[in-house]
């Protein structure tokens, strides 16, 4: 996700289990643009909306699922690096990078609507049905109020007590928050009053069969379709978008 030295995320993978226990089958792949530097994904209405990344490339699309098709698409001009978005209603609520600027768009054709801050860094957006809930590459996840984008209160994820650093993009699936993690092909899934991880997917053999070999083109974005209990997942940079069927979710 950031130019940073691969070395200085590896010293953190102690965090990370050595196994990851939930089962997972590929049902289908599809094409994705292999351009899209892949930093928010979500699924609504028959369609994936998707946010791209880097400085002068960062973009908000709309995208048919079957085709990958780019089917609308907003520039986030310079110098903002695109992050994670979310739907709210009729809104569409988007996060930067560093700038600690977020951005709230009409979900039927982007155009914009409000700005707002938050402190830190911005990485993933999601949401509960209650609240909106944001990753800035910490162990913590932030949860804030859909109307006014206040944070409400945070949670600090762990495994077997330890922190889980640089949480990612972030999905609501079945009253679990699932997040990618940064650099790693192991996504959390997170117990949203605790904080806890219940349990990993390792989604390796889906990288693998992406074809890429990039440090950079690192697994991000989940998406669910909730009426028909599909898991979208894919990265950046991939060419592929990935349907997979998951077993063991509550």
């Amino acid at each position: 996700m950031r130019q940073w030295l691969l070395a200085l995320a590896c010293a953190f993978t102690l965090t990370i289990p050595a196994r990851a226990e939930t089962p997972w089958t590929l049902i289908k792949a599809y094409p994705h643009d292999p351009a899209a530097f892949t930093e928010g994904l979500f699924y609504l209405d028959g369609a994936l909306y998707e946010s791209t990344g880097l400085e002068g490339q960062s973009e908000i699309r709309k995208v048919a699922l079957k085709t990958g098709k780019v089917e609308q698409r907003r520039v986030v001009e310079q110098p903002y690096f695109g992050e994670g978005i979310v739907n709210w209603g009729g809104k569409l609520v988007s996060l930067t990078w560093r700038h600690r600027q977020g951005f709230v768009w009409k979900l039927d054709d982007f155009s914009p609507l409000s700005t707002f801050r938050y402190e830190g860094e911005g990485w993933g957006l999601t949401q509960d049905g209650r609240s909106i809930i944001m990753s800035d590459g910490s162990a913590q996840l932030r949860f804030l109020d859909p109307e006014t984008l206040s944070e409400q209160r945070r949670i600090t994820v762990t495994w077997n007590g330890r922190a889980v650093d640089r949480l990612n993009e972030l999905e609501w699936v079945k009253g679990e928050i699932w997040a990618n993690v940064w650099y790693d092909t192991k996504i959390a899934r997170i117990d949203p009053r605790s904080g806890g991880v219940i349990d990993w997917i390792d989604v390796a053999p889906l990288r693998k069969q992406a074809g890429v070999t990039d440090s950079e083109a690192v697994a991000n974005g989940i998406a669910y379709d909730a009426k028909t209990d599909r898991v979208f997942i894919t990265g950046k940079n991939w060419p592929k978008l990935f349907e997979i069927r998951v077993g063991n979710q509550k």
